[in-house]
This record gives structure tokens, sequence and C-alpha cells, in this order.
């Protein structure tokens, strides 16, 4: 006689309230979001109501202690016309590292000398 074993997990989402940018790889345009919460598999983010449909697109996800490349798995108009997104991780290439190193960090350089010279 043979036994099947079911194996369930429960993914917990960890509360992370942060402001972050999304970059749509392709377009390399920002958006400013809000981070709500962390999983093993991904992150939940709260878009404004103006936002492009992403879904399917492949963004970098900045926040402000961490950085993730990541596929849209969903996004949800809420009922104050903002979306909720969520994101799955994905494993960085050379290309998007490059990416990063070569664009995000300029971006604080020139916004932070701005700042200075204002």
């Amino acid at each position: 006689m043979v036994t099947e074993q079911r194996e369930e997990r429960k993914i917990v989402r960890v509360p992370y309230p942060a402001n972050g940018v999304l970059v749509i790889c392709d377009t390399q345009e920002k958006l400013y979001v809000q981070v709500e919460d962390v999983s093993p598999l991904g992150v939940g983010v709260q878009m404004e109501s103006d936002s492009p449909d992403i879904l399917g697109r492949d963004i970098i996800l900045v926040t402000e202690t961490m950085i993730m490349y990541a596929d849209v798995a969903r996004q949800e108009k809420q009922a104050d016309g903002s979306y909720r997104v969520g994101v799955a991780a994905r494993k960085f290439s050379r290309d998007v590292l490059q990416y990063l190193f070569d664009n995000i960090a300029l971006d604080k350089e020139n916004n932070q000398e701005e700042t200075e010279h204002a």
C-alpha cells in the first residue's frame, strides 16, 4: 500500500514599507513606487493610478536597502485607482548589473550634484 504524502508550504509576506524606483528595463522609464511587503518569492508594490501597464515586463526595483531584478507577475487595479503590483525575482545577468552601474548610480550622483549647486 502506497501512501501519498502531500507537502504544503506557506509563503509568508513580511511588511517592508519603503520608497522605491521601478525601472522598466527595455524603455528605461522610471516610476516612483511604494514597496509594501516582501516574501521569498517576490515583492508587493503600490503604483500611482496613472502608471503604465507593466504586466510581464522586466524591471529593476531599487528601494532604500534592496535592488531586485524581476518580472512583473501581476498588476491589479485598486478601488482608489492605484495599482497593486506583484513582482517575481530573477537572477541578475551581466547586462543588468552593467545597467545598474552605468545608469542608476550615475543618476544618484547627478542628483547630489544638482542639490549641492542649488
